[in-house]
């Protein structure tokens, strides 16, 4: 099959099985740059998506691995490409490790964290205390993040507090590099957790960030959802589409970013709809619920 033989989508299910499935979909979590925009450039079709999932009762939120910049960073950025979006919309990689915490460890108050400053001040407007680079200032839990501001030392004590089997450790992604147009390799969460790892032999106990499913589990269980009443919308198999089926969600792949229809057909598992782009979706959830 070729882009001109591509229709609107297509899917591994039966037409009335993937209908059965859309009929379910209540909330629509989304990959940003590739998804809904391209760089700084708002694609065509995006408000009418949005539009079009609020006319349906569907809700919906924006997803990113990168915890480098605040929730408030991000809401900016779709600011100035027109989308009005809450705080409840934007979930990034940390908040959802803030929320994985709060849900799973609520005891917790002290970490020690690698991340940014952007990073460290979410999670202390969360609530919590951030202990210091101090062997007698023992934290509840470790979280190790993408940190473009790491200390050698602080790495050191993260690995320190790692070797200890009592202290929950969690990292907010699994991506082992940052994706840059620059002549340069950004270490990214997944090597420094591999550092750590080379060093004390123990790996995180949770990674939140996609491919894995913390980050949609973290919004099925905050919203009240069951993972089949999700869809996960995104330009990459790799990560966006195997989170949604890595929760047990619906993942759909969108060929308005980076993946190409020969990539998509050559994947195995296939995505669970294949669409041009976000709108096609769209339209395809709307059949189901006139069917």
């Amino acid at each position: 099959m070729t882009m001109q033989d591509f229709d609107r989508y297509m899917s591994p299910f039966s037409h009335d099985e993937l209908m059965e499935r859309c009929r379910r979909i209540k909330h629509v979590a989304l990959d940003m740059d590739g998804t809904i925009y391209m760089g700084s450039t708002l694609f065509p079709f995006t408000h009418r998506f949005l539009d079009t999932l609020t006319e349906m009762g569907i809700t919906y939120s924006f997803l990113t691995n990168n915890p480098t910049r605040s929730h408030k960073d991000y809401l900016a950025k779709l600011d100035k490409l027109g989308i009005r979006a809450t705080d409840e919309q934007m979930y990034t990689s940390s908040l959802a490790t803030i929320d994985y915490i709060k849900q799973h460890h609520p005891q917790a108050k002290r970490l020690f964290t690698l991340g940014t400053p952007s990073m460290q001040e979410e999670f202390v407007k969360a609530g919590f205390e951030l202990c210091a680079d101090d062997p007698n200032d023992r934290p509840d839990l470790l979280v190790v993040a993408f940190d473009t501001t790491l200390e050698y030392k602080r790495l050191c004590r993260a690995t320190w507090w790692a070797s200890k089997p009592d202290i929950p450790y969690i990292a907010t992604n699994p991506d082992w590099v940052c994706p840059t147009d620059q002549e340069v390799i950004l270490v990214d969460c997944g090597s420094l957790c591999k550092a750590i790892e080379g060093a004390c032999k123990r790996q995180p106990d949770i990674v939140i960030g996609k491919p894995n499913p913390g980050m949609l589990l973290c919004i099925r269980d905050k919203r009240g959802l069951k993972s089949e009443e999700i869809a996960m919308v995104g330009d990459r198999i790799y990560t966006d589409v195997a989170a949604g089926q890595n929760a047990g969600s619906m993942g759909v792949l969108v060929l308005s970013g980076e993946t190409t229809l020969e990539t998509a057909l050559a994947n195995d598992p296939l995505p669970d709809v294949t669409a041009l782009n976000a709108m096609e979706f769209a339209n395809l959830l709307i059949e189901a619920h006139k069917a």
